[in-house]
């Protein structure tokens, strides 16, 4: 099996765990820190178009999580303004 494919298998693994259980909440510097580091592979190394693919889903997996929390903070500063 190539690094490409192994990459991919543990990716779905991931995917897997993930639909099935409740991970427990990252921070936002936690997923921002993940979402940096797949944008970083994306630029920097020339993946199989597969790969690529999977690490952009990732991505944009992370970046709805971490607009998601964002937007749970606007919420609870919006809260904490109207007391």
């Amino acid at each position: 099996m190539t690094k490409a494919e192994e990459t991919t298998a543990a990716e779905k693994k991931t995917v897997k765990k993930s639909a099935g259980k409740a991970e427990p909440k990252r921070t936002l510097e936690e997923l921002f820190a993940e979402l940096e580091a797949v944008t970083a592979e994306l630029e920097v190394q020339e993946l199989p178009l597969e790969e690529a693919f999977s690490k952009y889903r990732r991505g944009m997996e992370l970046l709805k999580e971490c607009n998601a929390a964002v937007d749970t903070v606007e919420k609870e500063l919006q809260i904490l303004e109207e007391a």
